[in-house]
């Protein structure tokens, strides 16, 4: 089968849609489909060796160009090409800012638009290229965020055209009105067109069917797959001396017994308010005050939108205001190797997210390490930790409440153990790269068995679950 997959570039941040696109290119073409990862926008930054396309449809610069000013709507395609070279867009990529929704909102209008937005001229040598060029018998986007792109492309091409759910809605929701209510507006009539929707797990399926209006049954689960290379067993910084531990960065407080382990407690996610460092901090503190728990320290690492570094200098100055500079740090973004060095150096992974979270792939990387997660109980939380036994739930935003999970966890290792290893287990057997190909697949064969002249309300068969 040949795919196109079209996947939507995220500068230079490490994205978890792009890391799981290119992740499923690669097991789909291991499984033996013939798959065209394409970036649109930017080119992807994966922590896998990529398997992309070295050209870029859709291209970030004449995006914006041609939404700012009417005449770029009007240039020849050979001038354009100047702003489409992979080298170009990723220098500007690495020198620029992470742009975000609150900038965004009459551009995210007129993508959504399609061929009836200011981009219309890149919509067609997208369509064009997969027309005359690629010849694909299915189409998958990696985001509903480009369902503007549904109609020409199954017009044109008469092909099935999929589209992923990703934690579109905490997008939309930060655009200022009237782009807001508008979007989501477009986006209902839009996602509609689609043959068929794609989410992660059954929370994001339920909750995206109500806000885009589309029937339950035409929005498919594939659980997201990891490669599992290199991850393995926790080390635990509780295995390692104090010494060992102070020399990676985290010491207990003086006031604490030296010959004691410290507990690391893990966070791998964007720094900002919605994955809630703020809140794994504060229970910390109640953590360092608390008699009956040993030593705790957090290491944090993921992707610092610069406008995000007064959120994570306010943490750091309450850390150093309670005294606890030495049992808190943020080691920065990490590529695959250290990624995976720093889940097995934890002893328990929290990811305290203020909202409900759509996808979760940093837990099952802990979890694909044997390290038991402690997290709030909303999104697609529950469902996970449910499935596996991965860990302990909290009500959402409540420090203590993490707090508390954190302590069950840390004065009753037989249990943190087993967690951590039937969580291992899961991804092993159900979580894998290869088992969400195959899932796909299925998705993908449905859908070519569904005419395009159908209704949109008809359901294409195959495995929704």
């Amino acid at each position: 089968m040949r795919i196109a997959y079209l996947v939507a570039g995220a500068g230079s941040m490490y994205c978890g849609s792009c890391l799981q696109a290119n992740t499923l290119a690669t097991a789909l073409r291991a499984a033996g489909q013939d798959c065209i990862l394409a970036p649109l926008y930017t080119p992807i930054r994966t922590d896998e060796d990529s398997v992309s396309i070295d050209r870029v449809m859709l291209g970030g610069i004449n995006v914006y160009l041609q939404q700012r000013w009417a005449v770029f709507r009007r240039t020849p395609w050979f001038f354009d090409r100047l702003f489409d070279h992979a080298g170009v867009l990723r220098r500007l990529a690495a020198g620029s800012q992470n742009v975000r929704p609150e900038h965004l909102g009459a551009l995210t209008v007129s993508v959504l638009e399609g061929e009836a937005g200011r981009q219309r001229k890149e919509v067609e040598k997208l369509v064009q290229w997969l027309d005359r060029e690629v010849h694909p018998e299915v189409v998958h986007l990696s985001t509903v965020l480009l369902a503007g792109l549904v109609r020409q492309i199954a017009e044109r091409l008469g092909v099935p055209v999929l589209c992923s759910l990703s934690g579109e809605d905490s997008f939309l929701e930060r655009l200022p009105e009237p782009h807001r209510s508008r979007a989501w507006e477009i986006l209902r009539q839009r996602a509609g067109e689609a043959t068929a929707l794609v989410a992660m797990n059954g929370y994001y399926a339920d909750f995206m069917a109500g806000r885009l209006a589309v029937p339950r049954p035409r929005i498919h689960v594939v659980p997201p797959g990891l490669n599992l290379e290199g991850h393995g067993t926790r080390q635990g910084l509780s295995q390692f001396s104090q010494q060992e531990a102070a020399k990676m960065g985290l010491s207990p407080s003086a006031h604490h017994n030296d010959r004691q382990p410290l507990i690391c407690i893990g966070y791998l996610a964007r720094v900002c308010p919605d994955k809630g460092l703020n809140t794994l901090a504060l229970a910390l503190r109640q953590l360092a005050e608390d008699a009956a728990a040993p030593p705790v320290g957090v290491r944090a690492a993921g992707y610092l939108d610069p406008a995000d570094r007064p959120y994570l200098a306010k943490i750091v100055d309450e850390m150093a205001a309670s005294g606890l500079s030495d049992r808190f740090e943020y080691v920065g973004e990490l590529d695959r190797p250290q990624k995976i060095a720093f889940l097995q150096q934890c002893d328990l992974f929290a990811l305290p997210t203020s909202h409900p979270e759509s996808k979760g792939l940093s837990v099952f990387e802990a979890w694909a390490n044997a390290v038991p997660a402690v997290l709030p109980a909303h999104g697609a939380f529950p469902e996970m930790v449910a499935d596996t036994g991965g860990g302990v739930l909290y009500a959402p935003n409540d420090p203590a409440g993490l707090a508390a999970g954190l302590k069950r966890l840390i004065l009753d290792p037989k249990f943190a153990n087993d967690c951590g290893r039937r969580a291992q287990q899961a991804v092993r057997e159900r979580y894998n790269n290869q088992k969400a190909a195959e899932r796909m697949i299925e998705v993908y064969q449905a859908c070519r068995n569904f005419k395009s002249s159908m209704s949109p309300n008809s359901s294409p068969p195959g495995p929704s679950r």
